[in-house]
């Protein structure tokens, strides 16, 4: 069995300066993987393809910076956390959500899951990320 590889993280860059989010999709069992990785983490098939990400998701939980797991970029987000994101594609995964805070903390947590949205945000170091916002109505 041959194995295509593909740059996945020169792709996935690029879609993000495109203005468009990708993760790979296993054609076998229909699962898709975000951040993209070549292999299907639930079948183990190799087949995997692109796709684009609508973007909308949902926040499980909120984890709040500590001093020593802040990237030296996000400093100027100020309100952030870290937490356990579900795209609606599937994908559970750690991401960074901007907007909360030890002030909003306790009662945004009262309220999760929350709605969420991805939004191409450009880092210090000359490259874009996916970051995550809360939708309006969920305030």
């Amino acid at each position: 069995m041959a194995i295509r590889l593909e740059k996945v993280v020169e792709k996935f860059y690029t879609s993000l300066e495109e203005g468009k989010i990708l993760g790979r999709k296993c054609p076998d069992c229909g699962n898709v993987e975000f951040p993209p990785v070549y292999a299907c983490n639930k079948c183990g098939s190799y087949e995997t393809e692109w796709v684009e990400i609508s973007g909308k998701a949902k926040l499980h939980s909120i984890v709040l910076p500590a001093a020593l797991s802040t990237k030296p970029e996000y400093k100027k987000m100020k309100k952030f956390c870290y937490g356990e994101i579900e795209l609606e594609e599937g994908s559970r995964f750690n991401g960074v959500v901007l907007g909360i805070s030890k002030k909003n903390r306790e009662e945004l947590s009262k309220k999760l899951p929350l709605n969420v949205h991805a939004k191409i945000m450009d880092r210090d170091i000359g490259v874009k990320t996916v970051v995550f916002e809360i939708d309006e109505d969920q305030l």
